[in-house]
């Protein structure tokens, strides 16, 4: 199980982790990506992850 989180002010709002999460967790608010779904349910693919240019996405391996 895997577990993904977004640090708010790091991330930019450039809105790519949102577009390429295939468990479609991420969405955007407020002019930021935020966790929408349940956490717990992020694949672990690392797509964000890897969009996202300032680290702002942890996941974690439970």
């Amino acid at each position: 199980m895997f577990i993904v989180t977004i640090d708010e002010d790091a991330c930019t709002g450039c809105n790519s982790c949102t577009e390429c999460c295939p468990a479609r967790l991420l969405s955007f608010e407020d002019g930021k990506a935020v966790v929408t779904g349940d956490e717990t349910e992020c694949m672990g693919c690392e797509s964000c992850t890897t969009v996202c240019e300032t680290g702002a996405i942890t996941i974690m391996e439970m």
